[in-house]
C-alpha cells in the first residue's frame, strides 16, 4: 500500500509533467481524483483493517471473559455440591451417633452409599480431636490424626461447615485410598514455551474438599465429617465446562473451546489435546502466564500458546482456604477461528473499498469531463479577450459556480470594453494636455529668462530713483509702488526659474537640528516674527542625514515663513524633530496656530501656482519647490489641517542602512 511519501512523489511527478508538457484540465482532474481516491482508500483500508482486527480481538477477549465467569460458576457449584453432601451427612444424628459410638459396620455401609451416590473420592469421620473413626474409601486405615488438616481444623474451630480447593500430599492420599495416590502422580511432559522447572514429576494432588462438624443438642462438637474429590485426572468439571459453555463445537477438526484446572503450573485436568489426540495431562503453562496469575494473583486475558496451538485465553488463580494460590482455572477459544474471521472481514472490507474506489473513479472521470468542457470555453474566451476581442461572450448552461463564473466573465468583458473606451479617450486628452503644458512650460521658461535681464535693470534703477526722490508731489510713493511690484515680478521669475530647472542636490551628512536652528536665527529678528512665539522640541538623539543642507534650509525657511504668514504675524509656531526608528527616518514637524487650510484645498496644496494668499502676496511656487526638493531626497512631505485650527506640515527624510553605517564609521 502506498504511503504519504509515495503520494508526495506522485504529486511531484504530476507537477513535472505539467511543467514539461501541456496537460489538459480533465487529465489533471482525473489525476487529482485518482490521488485522492488512492490516498483515501489506503488510509481507510489501513485504519479499517486495524479496527476490524482490534474489534475481533476485543470480541474474542470479551467472550472468553464471559466463558471464564461461567467456568468459575461450574467449578464453585461442584464445590458447593460437595459441601452440601458433607454437611447433610454430618447432620444425620442417628448415623453419626452410630459412627461415634463404635457401631462401625452399619454406619460404614451407610456412609459408603452416600459417597458413591455423591460421587466422592473421600468421605471420612473423625472424633472431636480429629482422629479418624471411619474411612469409607479405605476402611482398614483408622486412628490417624487429621487435626492438622486446614479444613478439619477450621470446622472444629468455627463449628461450621467449610469448603475449598486444597493440596493433599501423597502420604495423605495413600491413607485415604492407595489408588488416589496413583491418580495424583504425574510426570511432566515438555511442550513449547512451557515454564522451566527442575523437578520432573508431581506426587501431591488437588482436591475439592469440604468439612462439617458433628454437633450435639447443646452444640458441642462430637466429631467432624470431611469429604471431597481428587481433581487430578478427573475430567468431570472441565468436560462439563466444555459441554455447557462451548457446546462441544469444533472448527476444522479442533475443539473450539477448552478448559483446564492447573495445580500450580501443571495441567491436572484438561480437555486440551496433544497432537496424538490424548489429553495434555502433565503439560505446563507458559512463564508469562504463570508470573501474572500464580505469582501476581491477577487474571490473564489475551493470546496465549496452549500446548501446541494459539488460543484466546483466560486464566484466574485458584486459592485454598487460607487464600494462598495453589493453581489456576483456564478457558480458551481457538484463535484460528477468529483469525480466519478477521481475514474474511478484511477481505470483504477491502473488496468493498476497491469497488467504491472504482465507482468513485468513474464518477470522477465523468465529472471532470463535464467541468473540462466549461473550462475550455472560458479559456478560449479569455484568449480572445487577451488578444483584444472584448466582444467575446461565454455561454454555459450548468446551474453551478461555472455558470456564475461565465456570467462574471461576460460582465467583466463588457466592463473592460467600456473602460477601454474611457481610457483611450482620457489618454488622448491627457496627451494633448501634456504636450500643451510642455510647450507652455518651455515658453514660460524662455520668457522668464528673457524678462529676467531687463527686470533686473528696472529693479536696480527703481531703487536708485527711490533713494534720490523727494517726498513732494507724491513721486516717492509712486516709486515705492514701482519698487514693490518690480521685486514681486523678480520673485515670481526667480521661483519660476527655480521650479523649471531644479538642480540635483549635493548631499552630505548633516545635522537636521543645526539647520533648523540656523533657520530660526535668520528669522528671529524680522518684523514678521516679532509677535510670534517659536517653541522647539528638538530630539537630541537624531542621526545625521545624507542631504543637501542649502536645499533643506530653503525648504525649512519656506515652511517657517508660510506658517508666520498663515498666523498674520501673531501666534505660536512649534518646531519638533524626532527619530522614527520603525521607518528609519528623521521627522520634522511645523505646527502653527493660524487659520488652517480648507479641506478641498489639501489635495492641491503642493501644486504649482496654487496659493491661498491674497493676490500680490504669493507666487504659489514655494510649496511646489519644497515638495520637489524633499522628493529628490527620497523623503515625504504631508500636511494635516482643519480650517480655523492651524496646520501641521511633516517632513520625513530617510536614514538608510548604508547611511547609518556611514554615520557609524564617521563617528
Amino acid at each position: 500500500m502506498m504511503g504519504i511519501r509515495g503520494m508526495s512523489r506522485l504529486v511531484a511527478f504530476a507537477g513535472t509533467l505539467g511543467g514539461a508538457w501541456r496537460v489538459r484540465i480533465a487529465t489533471k482532474l482525473v489525476l487529482s481524483f485518482i490521488l485522492i481516491i488512492i490516498l483515501t482508500s489506503v488510509t481507510f483500508s489501513v485504519v479499517g483493517v486495524r479496527v476490524i482486527g482490534e474489534r475481533v480481538v476485543d470480541e474474542a477477549q470479551a467472550k472468553v471473559q464471559t466463558d471464564l465467569n461461567a467456568a468459575r460458576e461450574i467449578f464453585r457449584n461442584r464445590l458447593a455440591g460437595i459441601n452440601d453432601a458433607v454437611r447433610f451427612t454430618a447432620d444425620r444424628v442417628l448415623l453419626m451417633n452410630g459412627v461415634l459410638s463404635g457401631d462401625g459396620q452399619p454406619a460404614g455401609e451407610a456412609l459408603g452409599r452416600i459417597r458413591e451416590r455423591e460421587k466422592l473420592d473421600v468421605l471420612t469421620a473423625t472424633d472431636s480431636r480429629g482422629r479418624v473413626l471411619l474411612r469409607t474409601s479405605n476402611p482398614g486405615q483408622l486412628g490417624d490424626d487429621q487435626s492438622d488438616d486446614p479444613l478439619v481444623r477450621a470446622a472444629l474451630e468455627r463449628k461450621a461447615p467449610v469448603a475449598a480447593p486444597c493440596l493433599v500430599s501423597a502420604e495423605d492420599l495413600r491413607r485415604e485410598a492407595p489408588r488416589l495416590a496413583g491418580q495424583a502422580h504425574l510426570r511432566f511432559i515438555d511442550t513449547p514455551k512451557a515454564r522451566p522447572r527442575q523437578n520432573t514429576e508431581e506426587t501431591a494432588g488437588m482436591m475439592l474438599k469440604a468439612a462439617a462438624p458433628v454437633l450435639d443438642a447443646e452444640r458441642n462438637i462430637l466429631g467432624v465429617v470431611y469429604g471431597g474429590i481428587l481433581l487430578n485426572r478427573n475430567f468431570e468439571i472441565v468436560d462439563k465446562i466444555k459441554e455447557t459453555v462451548f457446546q462441544n463445537l469444533t472448527y476444522k477438526g479442533k475443539d473450539i473451546g477448552t478448559a483446564t484446572i492447573f495445580q500450580d503450573d501443571l495441567r491436572i485436568s484438561t480437555n486440551v489435546k496433544n497432537e496424538d489426540g490424548s489429553r495434555a495431562i502433565g503439560t505446563r503453562v507458559t512463564q508469562e502466564v504463570y508470573e501474572q496469575v500464580v505469582q501476581a494473583g491477577k487474571q490473564w486475558i489475551g493470546r496465549a500458546f496452549v500446548v501446541n496451538h494459539w488460543y484466546i485465553s483466560a486464566y484466574e488463580p485458584l486459592k485454598d482456604l487460607a487464600g494462598s494460590i495453589i493453581g489456576m482455572l483456564y478457558v480458551g477459544v481457538l484463535e484460528q477461528k477468529y483469525a480466519d474471521l478477521r481475514q474474511e472481514a478484511v477481505v470483504v472490507f477491502l473488496a468493498i473499498t476497491l469497488l467504491g474506489a472504482l465507482v468513485a473513479l468513474g464518477l470522477g472521470y465523468y465529472i471532470s469531463g463535464k467541468i473540462s468542457v466549461s473550462i475550455k470555453k472560458l479559456a478560449a474566451a479569455s484568449e480572445q479577450v487577451a488578444h483584444g476581442n472584448l466582444d467575446t461572450q461565454v455561454e454555459i448552461r450548468s446551474h453551478d459556480e461555472l455558470r456564475e463564473l461565465a456570467d462574471t466573465f461576460n460582465f467583466m468583458a463588457a466592463a473592460l470594453k467600456k473602460r477601454d473606451e474611457k481610457v483611450r479617450e482620457y489618454t488622448t486628452r491627457r496627451i494633448m494636455e501634456s504636450e500643451r503644458l510642455a510647450h507652455i512650460g518651455q515658453l514660460a521658461a524662455g520668457v522668464a529668462h528673457e524678462i529676467n535681464n531687463p527686470l533686473q535693470g528696472i529693479v536696480t534703477y527703481s531703487h536708485l530713483l527711490l533713494e534720490r526722490a523727494a517726498t513732494v508731489n507724491g513721486t516717492r510713493e509712486s516709486l515705492e509702488k514701482i519698487v514693490k511690484q518690480a521685486n514681486r515680478c523678480r520673485d515670481i521669475i526667480r521661483g519660476l526659474l527655480d521650479f523649471a530647472r531644479q538642480r540635483k542636490p549635493e548631499k552630505r551628512l548633516s545635522n537636521v537640528n543645526r539647520i533648523l536652528e540656523e533657520c530660526i536665527a535668520l528669522v528671529d529678528n524680522q518684523a514678521l516674527f516679532l509677535n510670534i512665539r517659536i517653541v522647539t522640541h528638538l530630539a537630541q538623539d537624531l542621526p545625521r542625514v545624507l542631504m543637501d543642507p542649502s536645499q533643506i534650509q530653503q525648504v525649512f525657511m519656506n515652511m517657517i515663513i508660510n506658517a508666520a504668514e498663515a498666523m498674520n504675524g501673531t501666534g505660536q509656531l512649534t518646531l519638533t524633530t524626532r527619530h522614527v526608528i520603525a521607518d528609519s527616518a528623521v521627522e520634522v514637524q511645523f505646527t502653527d496656530s493660524g487659520h488652517g487650510i480648507k479641506e478641498e484645498d489639501l489635495d492641491r496644496i503642493f501644486s504649482p501656482f496654487f496659493t491661498t494668499k491674497e493676490v500680490g502676496h504669493g507666487t504659489g511656487l514655494g510649496l511646489a519647490i519644497s515638495y520637489g526638493i524633499v522628493k529628490e531626497h527620497k523623503g515625504t512631505i504631508t500636511v494635516e489641517s482643519q480650517e480655523g485650527q492651524g496646520a501641521t506640515f511633516s517632513i520625513r527624510l530617510p536614514v538608510t542602512s548604508s547611511e547609518q553605517d556611514t554615520i557609524r564609521h564617521a563617528a
